[in-house]
């Protein structure tokens, strides 16, 4: 086989792979036709292809049960790869609005927690805390961090304690909570509990529900977190823990 003919033939597979990619991700055809596309791009499992299989996660069906049944079908074809999907996975994570698919595959494919936050510590140096249109990514790493029980969650998700969106505010609480690590979470969270940009409600009693729920002191910053403290609690004298009253 010549030159040529290899140039040929790579063109002709770059071609099909182009119209595969574009058939996955049409809302308007059949889901059978869909799915062969689908099934094409699984087949050919090139990186290009890989990353195109996963752009299904990112389109909205009419009908919810075949939209779920075709982004499971997906996510189960992936799954069998292994270890190839995670460049076009990470590619893939860096251009999509929504994530949550692929942060279940992430889990999927890569062998330990450190793997995973690499991956999601990659992605969020792009979005540094401050305004975004769209915050749902921020959310969803963060959410995903949360439920990773590591030292590394703490440090990497506080200062997103600064962003000017309440949700993404809210899941960085969360996710100091469920870490339940007291050095790495108490001091962040009283500060920002006592902070007076913070204008969320919602926040304060999370943060004092869970350091009711996790027991932990809140020092020498009693009198200013009692100035704040929604009505439902109080500090024990004693301890300076807070507590439901």
């Amino acid at each position: 086989m010549g030159v040529f003919d290899l140039f040929s033939k790579d063109r002709r597979a770059e071609r099909a792979r182009e119209s595969n990619a574009k058939a996955a991700i049409n809302k308007y055809s059949q889901s059978p036709d869909r799915f062969k596309a689908l099934q094409a791009l699984r087949d050919d499992g090139s990186p290009d292809a890989l990353f195109a299989l996963m752009k299904r996660f990112g389109m909205m069906y009419d009908k919810s049960i075949e939209d779920e049944q075709e982004k499971e079908w997906v996510f189960d074809a992936l799954v069998e790869k292994g270890g190839a999907v995670l460049v076009p996975l990470k590619r893939y994570v860096n251009a999509a609005d929504s994530i949550s698919w692929p942060l279940r595959l992430l889990e999927k494919i890569v062998g330990t927690k450190d793997e995973q936050i690499d991956v999601i510590q990659e992605v969020l140096a792009r979005h540094e805390p401050g305004y975004e249109r769209d915050p749902t990514k921020k959310i969803q790493l963060i959410n995903h961090l949360g439920g990773l029980k590591h030292t590394r969650v703490s440090p990497l998700a506080t200062p997103y304690l600064a962003d000017m969106d309440e949700g993404v505010r809210y899941a960085v609480v969360e996710t100091l909570l469920r870490q339940a690590d007291e050095g790495a979470g108490r001091e962040p969270l009283v500060s920002h509990f006592v902070d007076e940009k913070e204008d969320s409600l919602r926040i304060r009693i999370r943060i004092a529900e869970g350091f009711s729920e996790l027991g932990w002191t809140v020092g020498e910053r009693r009198v200013e977190v009692e100035k704040l403290l929604p009505d439902a609690f109080h500090i024990d004298p004693k301890t300076v823990r807070i507590k439901k009253k």
